[in-house]
């Protein structure tokens, strides 16, 4: 793990704040988790209070037209906004679980496991999309799914292209070994941060991975290339940018973090 990415592993991913980011890959144009809405609250009935705090980096009509969402689940209001939601009209294409496959309608997917999509891309050749497994929450699959739903996370590839990973909500370090089992080195991975926490849920533990964690999968997956997400923006965020650079800095991957990432304020 001691090459610098390579310009052809760099193509551009724009943070916008939350778990929402957008890339251009293989010519396709791909946002994970949109959540465009203003700061303010999200309740739902049994389940804890979501407020955001920040707006988002850009709104939806500045990122121009997006090919495919990938959504990590479309059960809570910080992965998926009211603006958000009203997105996926425009989108052609959104992946996400196979529950959300069923709730959004015709124009969603839903992948189990392993399951691929090839996509065309307007110069010829597919990218291959692959769900992957990701544990919204500690402990087993079985016993977590019930409480916080199901989760997917994505690999993309193609011929010619780097792999890339976006971790979706997950907080299993065990998903992150079986994922790097199939498709280590991974070239870029969008990683899921920001250790969300409420005291009532799994007695306050990491529904997602907090920082020295996303540090390890960084190892794991033999990453070059870290674009934080999903640590900004909402309250139950418990960590944010200085803990990653900290916990990055620790495992001596500094240099595994994005630089337009470091750059942002």
């Amino acid at each position: 793990m001691s090459a610098a990415p390579s310009a052809a592993e760099t193509f551009p991913v724009r943070v916008l704040g939350g778990p929402t980011a957008f890339l251009e890959y293989g010519g396709l144009r791909f946002l994970t988790d949109p959540t465009f809405d203003g700061p303010g609250d999200y309740a739902a009935p049994g389940r804890p209070v979501l407020t955001k705090t920040a707006p988002s980096a850009a709104a939806p009509a500045d990122l121009g037209p997006v090919d495919v969402v990938l959504l990590s689940h479309d059960e809570h209001a910080d992965n998926l906004d009211t603006a958000g939601r009203a997105l996926l009209a425009d989108v052609p294409l959104t992946l996400t679980t196979p529950g959300g496959g069923q709730r959004l309608g015709e124009k969603a997917k839903g992948l189990a496991d392993w399951e691929t999509v090839e996509l065309k891309r307007p110069d010829g050749g597919t990218v291959t999309v692959t769900g992957v497994p990701a544990i919204h929450g500690p402990g087993p699959r079985e016993e977590v799914e019930p409480v916080t739903g199901q989760v997917v996370g994505f690999v993309l590839t193609g011929e010619g292209l780097p792999t890339v990973y976006v971790s979706g909500d997950n907080a299993s370090l065990d998903a992150v070994r079986e994922i790097a089992g199939r498709f280590a080195p991974v070239d870029t991975a969008v990683l899921f941060a920001g250790a969300p926490r409420f005291p009532m849920l799994y007695d306050g533990g990491l529904l997602v991975l907090d920082s020295a964690q996303a540090a390890e999968a960084t190892r794991i997956l033999g990453a070059r290339r870290v674009v934080p997400v999903h640590h900004d923006s909402w309250a139950h965020f418990t960590e944010g940018r200085e803990e990653l650079e900290a916990a990055f800095a620790a495992a001596g991957l500094t240099d595994r973090l994005d630089p337009e990432w470091s750059r942002r304020a």
